[in-house]
């Protein structure tokens, strides 16, 4: 007797393994693995536009320095920052298709306003050969360049996720197992070029 429970158990972790196997080789696990990835191409997004938000204060201030009167221009970054802050945002934000939105517009407009102010530093030969000033635009250029990376790269990855869970056979298993997964909205180009960094090095 025992040892026909023991063939059973034998016969029941054999069929398991081999179902297993078969399932994870016909892109059950593919769905949760693309949607870990869009999460953490996000999280870069994220990442890099904190990183240019913490860089602004030593920016707005070592400008302000040298050009107090464009007080216009240095209260518009600062708004703009402020407003980009505002907007908390994670990993839940992806199915918040509104709230993603948003937060683009804001990345957007701060964009603009670094953009204006960066032309401004042209009329003040002594700001563009200020050492800080000139380490703070190169840091900024770099983080430019980084977040239309970090955009890109969560562009493919929202579009490859989308795409499985959309056809067969990965819309058979979101269907069965990840149903609760939605279909994942994506950064739309809200402003001109917006899927290009901006230019902020005018040095010639």
């Amino acid at each position: 007797m025992h040892m026909t429970q023991g063939l059973r158990l034998s016969w029941k972790i054999a069929v398991f393994a081999v179902l297993a196997s078969l399932l994870s080789g016909c892109g059950i696990n593919t769905i949760p693995t693309y949607d870990e990835q869009v999460k953490s191409a996000w999280a870069q997004v994220e990442n890099q536009y904190q990183r240019r938000a913490d860089l602004i204060p030593n920016l707005v201030e070592t400008v302000k320095g040298y050009a107090k009167q464009e007080q216009d221009t240095l209260t518009a970054v600062i708004e703009a920052r402020a407003k980009a802050t505002s907007i908390q945002v994670d990993a839940s934000t992806l199915n918040d298709p509104q709230k993603l939105q948003q937060f683009d517009q804001a990345q957007q407009q701060l964009s603009g306003a670094l953009s204006r102010l960066m032309v401004v530093s042209e009329r003040y030969p002594d700001l563009k050969s200020n050492q800080n000033f000139m380490a703070l635009q190169s840091q900024l250029e770099g983080t430019e360049n980084r977040i239309a990376v970090a955009r890109r790269d969560f562009i493919a990855s929202v579009e490859r996720y989308n795409t499985e869970i959309r056809t067969f056979p990965g819309s058979i298993w979101h269907k069965i197992f990840y149903s609760d997964l939605p279909v994942r909205e994506n950064f739309k180009a809200t402003t001109p070029n917006a899927d290009q960094a901006p230019k902020v090095n005018f040095n010639q």
